[in-house]
């Protein structure tokens, strides 16, 4: 343990648990500590989590972490947090006005279609760099505000605050503790708000069309801030003294990457959760990335964009495959046979991410036989891992150029089978890196940046321990898994009529790259508009959903 100088205090809140690292000037990991974090799914696609449990879990993870002789000693903190779940709270108490909605909800599907039906989908994309998805958080503000704000007169007055829980947590380190009244000032890190799809990417601000087409007013969001802040001091964050800043926010993701030293060119990660992030640094040529979202990394010393593609379930396929059979996911793994036998799982249980983008999408279990057994499905489950992160690398390199090498992050990382599969299924080395807390890591990097503890060139010239896996198959061997691996994913998707599997990277809003009219039953419906107005002075009426769709096409050149 070091026994002099400053420390770092990074909190990494996840899907999961929440994790703390302390974090000392030579980059070493002090101590540690965590706290799990529960989920509940009340109705089928819906995922919801506890924002008071949330925030527990936080003091809890701290709690564990710091040595009270050490607290003294912690310069600064450094904040990750998962990035597109939702919270709404009452100002002036600082009490949620329900539970966060999930990232993984899936309750926004038939309203992604609805408003997709309208011919938004283009103008959004090319205004937020995200596609139409149950994802991302501007549908999710519609039903909580929906529920708990139907006129948005509340919204309005300013008695409601709608944020990331990145904004909910800096109300809550900010706030008094003993005083609910006392909650800090509503803010936003900017490459979290990037998830929202409500921020403008090129002027990093709220969008007036995209506020107006989703019913989400000016006055409920938070202010949008860079990584570096500035942030409210710690209040209330045992065993820490009041006043300790905040340096450094971050999305999950953004952190991993940036422990990756992803500011450096050809730098792609792929991180290893619930869900997996595939990010590389960079807008794609002319802006243009199908099949791929595009958001701000990070703004630490200046604001850097990011492409990413998100997948939906890879270590979920994995827990859900161990609730099934009664086991643990450690488990699991271990029964793991040499081959699939031809299975192929797609684990589409809320419809596909990137590069499909296909809310729609369903689960399917095919190449079944009499000789399939247990083992044999866990192998098609770690396959299903590894051909899905492929598809987005895919995606990637028409965008940025060849991906060499993989860089990987994050709990199922652990497994060397699944990162033999990886490097054989891709066709490229995957380096595993050492530290399995890398989001904590980068924001831990980025917090100590910002408090002059140490400079970009210093983490540059840091070691970063990795395993490194190579591949060893063959190019037709490749082509040919990846071939079944689609038509597998071709059942998958909604029909259409024809039973030609999908391009790969095929993407609903990029043109004439589209291999299919993903919308084939859906009859024309008016979104319904979000906003009535509330009377003569106008102070509640907001743009339909028709002139704000107007608005957007008007500004992207539709």
């Amino acid at each position: 343990m070091a026994s002099t100088g400053p420390l770092v205090l990074a909190v990494d809140q996840g899907t999961g648990s929440t994790k703390a690292l302390l974090v000392a000037r030579d980059g070493r990991v002090v101590s540690r500590g965590s706290a799990p974090v529960s989920e509940s799914q009340p109705r089928p696609g819906r995922v919801e989590q506890s924002a008071e449990e949330i925030w527990e879990s936080v003091r809890r993870a701290v709690a564990d972490c710091v040595d009270p002789s050490l607290a003294s000693r912690v310069a600064g903190v450094g904040l990750s947090t998962q990035r597109e779940s939702l919270v709404l709270w009452e100002r002036r108490t600082g009490l949620p006005a329900g539970p966060l909605i999930s990232w993984q909800d899936q309750r926004t599907a038939a309203d992604c279609l609805a408003l997709a039906a309208t011919g938004a989908g283009p103008a959004v994309r090319a205004s937020s760099g995200m596609p139409l998805d149950p994802m991302f958080s501007a549908l999710k503000a519609r039903r909580l505000l929906d529920a708990h704000d139907p006129d948005r007169r509340r919204s309005l007055a300013g008695e409601l605050c709608l944020g990331t829980v990145d904004s909910w947590l800096l109300s809550r380190l900010g706030g008094d503790p003993g005083d609910r009244a006392g909650a800090g000032e509503h803010l936003i890190e900017v490459g979290n708000a990037s998830r929202t799809q409500l921020m403008n990417l090129a002027t990093r601000r709220w969008d007036p069309a995209l506020l107006g087409l989703f019913g989400v007013p000016r006055e409920v969001l938070p202010r949008i801030v860079p990584s570096r802040g500035p942030f409210p001091a710690v209040r209330g964050l045992a065993p820490l003294p009041d006043g300790v800043p905040v340096l450094a926010v971050m999305g999950d993701s953004h952190a991993a990457m940036f422990a990756h030293g992803g500011w450096r060119p050809g730098v792609v990660k792929a991180t290893y959760g619930t869900g997996s992030s595939v990010m590389a640094v960079g807008e794609g040529e002319g802006g243009d990335v199908p099949g791929l979202c595009r958001s701000v990394a990070w703004d630490v010393t200046g604001p850097v964009l990011a492409v990413e593609g998100n997948v939906r379930a890879t270590g979920r396929t994995l827990g859900w495959l161990a609730d099934l059979f009664g086991t643990t996911t450690p488990a699991l793994l271990d029964e793991a046979a040499e081959t699939s036998l031809g299975v192929h799982l797609v684990p589409a249980f809320g419809g596909l991410g990137a590069p499909w983008w296909e809310p729609g999408a369903t689960a399917v279990l095919s190449g079944l036989t009499l000789g399939a057994r247990r083992g044999h499905l866990v192998a098609a489950a770690l396959e299903s891992v590894a051909f899905q992160v492929e598809d987005v690398i895919a995606a990637i390199e028409r965008a940025t150029g060849t991906v060499r090498v993989l860089l990987a992050d994050g709990g199922l990382t652990r497994s060397d089978r699944m990162m033999r599969l990886q490097a054989d299924i891709g066709g490229r080395t995957v380096s595993r890196s050492a530290e399995h807390d890398l989001s904590a890591l980068g924001v831990a990097d980025a917090a100590g940046l910002v408090a002059g503890l140490w400079s970009l060139a210093d983490l540059e010239a840091r070691p970063r321990p990795s395993d490194d896996f190579h591949p060893a198959t063959g190019a037709p061997d490749r082509a040919a898994r990846r071939a079944a691996w689609h038509r597998a994913v071709g059942r998958s998707l909604p029909r259409t009529g024809t039973t030609a599997p999908p391009r790969t990277g095929a993407h609903r809003d990029t043109g004439p790259d589209t291999h299919r009219n993903t919308f084939p039953d859906l009859r024309p419906a008016t979104f319904p508009d979000l906003h009535p107005d509330t009377g003569p002075d106008g102070a509640g009426s907001h743009p339909t959903n028709q002139e704000a769709g107007d608005s957007l096409a008007e500004r992207s050149g539709a």
